[in-house]
């Protein structure tokens, strides 16, 4: 493979670095900064989803700079925007200024969601467009395990007060590289033709592309992509406006592949992962969701290299079926196993009674309100505790569980979580397995194709728009499903959950064999063409 090709592919996916680095190390600063600014549950909650807030604005109007002023200066421009929004979230000096840095840091990764893989897309050759425009997922993939890493040695080797601090500026350090290396890209050959109408030096960078290319080769894919265009123009309907019948395939099909990737639950298994692991009588579910970060970095390299042998629809073919049938046993097991039950319930009730206990001893900060809530959650935990127990026939402490000893209800509860996991057995192994098997598929599959796929399927005077669409619809859904699961793993048995994550995924298997077009070998004109009604 070409040399420059791959460091301007490489350099233009370390976004995806940075957006995975940035998901994830917020998670070791979040509690000491509720409480160094006294934060409410609400303010909280507001101030740590800042930078969501953030993404889900740059994906929906990133497609403007990426389309007016190109993909080089929105993808340096990105780089100023996550070191402001890094350097500013490290040394903030109040709650707003801290929300402010992170939603500056989310924009950057927002708008990145759509100028990096659509930049990697437009500079690669048809047959190995796959895997390097995979590279930002996989520098996603890997920005998450560095980001576990560095939150770990940085807690470890700095006073615990200000370790938050390197977390978060620690980031610095990568964006700085990143902006650096982004002065050395070129400018996408495609939008030089397409926006500007330099034809040479859109030839000049294709001839980078492909040095083995003859003179005459190259006037050809320059002429190829100026015809493409010209027709794209005079277009009344493709010019006038982005939602109409002649994109119909394009828009529907990156919607459904960026709404399915979220309705899949990856971003709840994530998230969630020790909590769910702790459902399934893990005994140390921190540590057990380890493998599911080494899993998804391995299974995300494997997806890559596959992706331009077998092709976009196959792996996600494959994805889809590895989906449904985790998914599958998981819900199975938490309907038919009652020790599940059990074991929620129990880690329920221990920990409203912690909550409960650091508020009346006021090492918590809370408002009336948070009281009031802690008081009701911890009653209904109580009273769930002892309704599953009882049809299940544990011996409980009936009086410990109807009292007011809170300390007493938390030991007895601890006592039945231990009996429900070991009557468990080998039933937690199979959800872990299962929950490994999900990761790995949606790393080859899904994970890996949505932004490849998504960064082909439009005419070029377009492809902003399009990818802003298709990364919109990915941070809508991630954002709602967030905000959605905690309520629903509090009212709903987790079996139900995880039978809603697998309905979905069969119905992206249907879309996947009877509508999805498959992309390999192709390229972006002629991918348009055949998108196009």
């Amino acid at each position: 493979m070409n040399k420059k090709l791959f460091f301007w592919a490489i350099t233009s996916a370390l976004a995806g670095f940075l957006f995975g680095f940035d998901t994830v190390v917020i998670s070791g600063a979040e509690s000491k900064i509720q409480q160094l600014w006294s934060l409410s549950g609400s303010a909280h909650g507001l101030a740590i989803s800042a930078a969501l807030w953030g993404t889900v604005l740059g994906a929906l109007f990133g497609s403007y700079p990426t389309a007016k002023f190109g993909r080089k200066l929105t993808l340096l421009f990105n780089g100023v925007l996550f070191l402001v929004g890094a350097l500013g979230s490290a040394v903030a000096w109040d709650v707003y200024s801290f929300f402010i840095f992170r939603f500056i840091g989310g924009i950057g990764i927002g708008i990145s969601t759509i100028a990096a893989p659509l930049f990697i897309a437009e500079i690669s050759p048809a047959s190995d467009r796959g895997k390097l425009t995979g590279l930002f997922q996989f520098n996603i993939v890997l920005g998450i395990l560095m980001a576990f890493l560095s939150n770990f040695i940085i807690l470890e080797l700095t006073p615990e007060a200000l370790a938050w601090r390197f977390m978060l500026g620690i980031q610095v350090i990568p964006c700085a590289i990143y902006t650096f290396l982004c002065c050395y890209l070129p400018e996408s050959p495609r939008w030089l033709i397409v926006e500007k109408n330099d034809l040479v030096k859109g030839k000049h960078v294709f001839g980078l592309i492909n040095p083995s290319m003859t003179e005459s080769q190259l006037d050809n894919l320059v002429n190829e992509v100026k015809e493409s265009a010209k027709a794209e123009i005079q277009s009344k309907t493709l010019k006038s406006k982005f939602f109409c019948r002649k994109l119909l395939y394009p828009i529907l099909f990156a919607f459904l592949i960026a709404a399915f990737n979220q309705l899949s639950g990856i971003n709840i298994i994530l998230y969630f992962a020790p909590r769910l692991l702790a459902l399934a009588g893990m005994e140390d579910p921190l540590a057990a969701s380890i493998s599911l970060g080494i899993t998804n970095f391995i299974a995300t390299f494997i997806g890559i290299r596959l992706i331009d042998k077998l092709g976009r629809k196959t792996l996600l073919i494959i994805g889809c079926i590895g989906y449904i049938i985790s998914l599958s046993v998981c819900t199975y097991s938490f309907f038919h196993y009652s020790e599940l039950k059990v074991v929620s319930s129990a880690i329920d009730t221990v920990n409203s009674a912690n909550h409960l206990i650091d508020i009346q001893k006021g090492t918590a900060y809370f408002t009336i309100e948070d009281a009031k809530n802690a008081n009701k959650a911890y009653e209904t935990a109580k009273e769930n505790l002892y309704k599953v127990t009882t049809a299940s026939n544990y011996i409980v402490d009936s009086e410990s569980l109807v009292g007011n000893d809170i300390e007493k209800v938390k030991t007895v509860a601890l006592d039945i979580k231990a009996q429900a996991t070991n009557n468990l057995g080998s039933v937690s192994s199979i959800v872990l397995v299962c929950m490994i098997t999900f990761i790995a598929s949606h790393a080859i599959g899904s994970g890996t194709i949505i932004w490849v796929f998504i960064s082909e399927i439009f005419p070029n005077s377009v492809r902003a728009k399009g990818q802003s669409l298709g990364s919109f619809t990915h941070w809508i859904f991630a954002a709602g499903l967030t905000l959605f699961f905690p309520i629903a793993i509090s009212s709903f048995d987790a079996g139900f959950i995880f039978g809603f994550f697998a309905f979905m995924m069969v119905l992206q298997l249907i879309w996947c064999v009877f509508m999805m077009k498959e992309t390999k070998g192709k390229t972006l004109e002629t991918i348009a063409r055949e998108m196009q009604i």
